[in-house]
């Protein structure tokens, strides 16, 4: 059986109560592949989580931004895996580039905080890539191999992880990786899995591609055999979202 397409939506810091009633009206009504052919989710600010999930239909679901290292208690301004569980939130982003960057978590920090949220039973969209840098330097592949690797010595078990690269340089930036830049980092990402962890994991578990991904854009790049779905970042903001989609088909 192949990998189910997976297509994620991060809402990162914008919306407001009207705009989010609008994006979930525009989604609710939206013609879109079943369940069983593609897994939607899309990822608000913290403070509209429950308003999505009241409105949004039952077979897309929703994914928190962030969640803590460990167990709540005096962490002003954060949010735990607990209160997600609580909440009945089902996926959490966690690595993505503007958190390592901006707010300079590294990669031992990541790895314990998908080890923590999957502990609490939360599932995890683990995201990994690269600076324009460190691309230009030629040191892509070693980058997203050590930012894995951070992860692999976490956990024991896949089952519940998505693996998202996203180079830096192409998110916000209207550049985006070509088909065959993607290609070749998604199956690098799988041969280190099958090195490192196990060939049933590196077979099963699903690497999507995020970067500046649009309705123009999203078919060719999921046609890519190792590229399994899209992490979209401004796009799923606006009514295209619902062509990615359906590039799933």
């Amino acid at each position: 059986m192949g990998r189910k397409f997976f297509v994620g939506g991060n809402w990162k810091c914008n919306g407001t109560t009207e705009e989010v009633k609008k994006i979930i009206a525009v989604l609710n009504g939206a013609q879109v592949p079943s369940g069983d052919v593609v897994d939607v989710v899309v990822s608000p600010p913290f403070v509209f989580l429950p308003l999505v999930q009241s409105l949004l239909r039952s077979d897309f679901h929703v994914a928190a931004q962030n969640c803590w290292v460990h167990k709540g208690g005096a962490f002003t301004g954060e949010v735990s895996a607990e209160m997600l569980a609580n909440l009945g939130v089902p996926w959490v982003i966690i690595g993505h580039s503007e958190r390592r960057l901006i707010l300079n978590e590294s990669s031992e920090f990541i790895g314990d905080k998908v080890a923590y949220a999957l502990s609490q039973g939360l599932k995890v969209i683990a995201c990994v890539g690269e600076t324009l840098e460190q691309r230009e330097s030629g040191s892509t592949i070693d980058v997203v191999y050590a930012q894995t690797k951070a992860i692999a010595d976490k956990i024991s078990s896949w089952d519940n992880v998505v693996l998202a690269y996203e180079p830096v340089w192409a998110i916000g930036t209207g550049e985006v990786a070509t088909p065959a830049q993607a290609q070749e980092v998604h199956h690098q990402l799988r041969k280190w899995l099958h090195r490192n962890v196990s060939a049933e994991v590196a077979q099963s578990v699903r690497i999507i591609y995020g970067g500046s991904v649009n309705g123009s854009n999203c078919k060719e790049l999921a046609g890519l055999p190792d590229l399994d779905g899209f992490l979209v970042g401004g796009a799923s903001l606006k009514p295209e979202f619902v062509d990615i989609i359906n590039s799933s088909l």
